[in-house]
């Protein structure tokens, strides 16, 4: 899965006309290889595992770039910095903790038909959403797991 998102990341840039530099496959490769939503600091610190003549201001400017371009999603959780993530990933929603700043994908089935009921309710046919739900982390035997 990793090559197929690298490869489908890099296709989407060569199909916008982007050059490719060894220094951008190194950005695309740490934004593959992330689990998470890395800001453009932590994005960084992995493209230089990949590329130790990496500057910052590169990561800055191809993050900058992509999301332009529709290729990556920019999110703001809080915290006072933008988190990135491929725009083109299946469906998904967040759930993310004001304390710590994890942030937790889910899909809820349940939640996406009352979304579209809602929606209907109001006159209007849903063609996307992105739904962030904030809170605190609360440790019960309900959810240890």
């Amino acid at each position: 899965m990793e090559g197929s998102m690298t490869r489908a990341i890099l296709e989407r840039c060569e199909e916008r006309g982007i050059r490719i530099t060894e220094q951008r496959k190194a950005i695309v490769r740490a934004l593959e290889k992330s689990n998470d939503h890395p800001n453009v600091e932590e994005l960084y610190q992995r493209a230089l595992e990949e590329d130790r003549n990496i500057s910052i201001a590169s990561v800055y400017r191809t993050v900058k770039l992509l999301e332009e371009l529709g290729v990556l999603e920019r999110h703001d959780f809080g915290g006072g910095r933008a988190r990135y993530e491929d725009a083109d990933r299946a469906h998904h929603d967040h759930l993310i903790d004001i304390n710590s700043g994890e942030v937790i994908e889910f899909l809820e089935p349940d939640l996406e038909a009352l979304q579209i009921q809602v929606a209907k309710r109001y006159g209007f046919e849903l063609k996307g959403h992105r739904l962030e739900l904030y809170g605190i982390r609360v440790r019960n035997e309900e959810n240890e797991g």
